[in-house]
């Protein structure tokens, strides 16, 4: 497999479960209280945080879950389960979910960079649903040789860019926000956790589909 490949089988997979686009406007939504140049330093933390949950779910993460006797199926079991019930939090309780952060963050807004691992990178950006995709992409890799260094270079590249955009978008989610307007965002921000809902939702049952495949098999 070459790099070009594995980029091209990863980023579409990531792309699709971390939602750099949709994600920006939770983002909005938690760091409401922030100026902006407070905005990118957060955002700036979330890229990086991504990345590195990414590139270790891809490198080490089959290894993790062989050493704990996990499977792909519990992980996206649960990881589906987190993400549904997150979503769901913020889809029901968005405006007592933001006001809550807002007093979180203060008037410093270094609580606002501590949560810039939990909950904006995790669950909300590369949450259980992002490592569980990217340890089924790592599942799929080579086995040994050239192909192998191929194929993490190629999926390497697509995380990478994956936590760039990240970056972008979260930087500007604001001024976005600020064009819309009020009533605009909150309506996005409602539909970006009902689309967040029904991954992990979709999660979830390609867990429950892998278990019953199992127990067929082993039947």
């Amino acid at each position: 497999m070459s790099a070009a490949n594995a980029f091209l089988l990863a980023f579409p997979a990531l792309f699709s479960i971390v939602n750099p686009i949709g994600s920006a406007f939770i983002f909005d939504a938690v760091t409401g209280n922030l100026s902006h140049a407070d905005r990118a330093q957060v955002a700036w933390r979330v890229g990086l945080y991504s990345l590195i949950v990414i590139l270790g779910a891809l490198w080490a993460g089959t290894y993790v879950l062989s050493f704990f006797g996990v499977s792909i199926a519990a992980l996206r079991i649960a990881g589906g389960s987190v993400v549904a019930l997150n979503a769901w939090h913020l889809l029901t309780a968005a405006e007592t979910h933001e006001a809550q952060k807002q007093e979180q963050a203060g008037p410093s807004g270094q609580a606002a960079m501590d949560m810039a691992f939990f909950p904006l990178t995790m669950p909300f950006t590369a949450g259980p649903g992002t490592i569980s995709v990217a340890v089924a992409l790592g599942a799929e890799r080579p086995r040994h040789g050239v192909e192998l260094l191929w194929f993490f270079i190629g999926v390497s590249g697509a995380a990478v860019v994956i936590a760039a955009m990240v970056w972008i978008f979260y930087r500007s989610a604001d001024r976005v926000a600020a064009w819309l307007g009020a009533s605009a965002r909150r309506s996005l921000t409602r539909l970006m956790a009902f689309l967040l809902l029904c991954i992990g939702v979709q999660i979830l049952i390609g867990g429950v589909e892998d278990v019953v495949l199992s127990l067929r098999g082993i039947g």
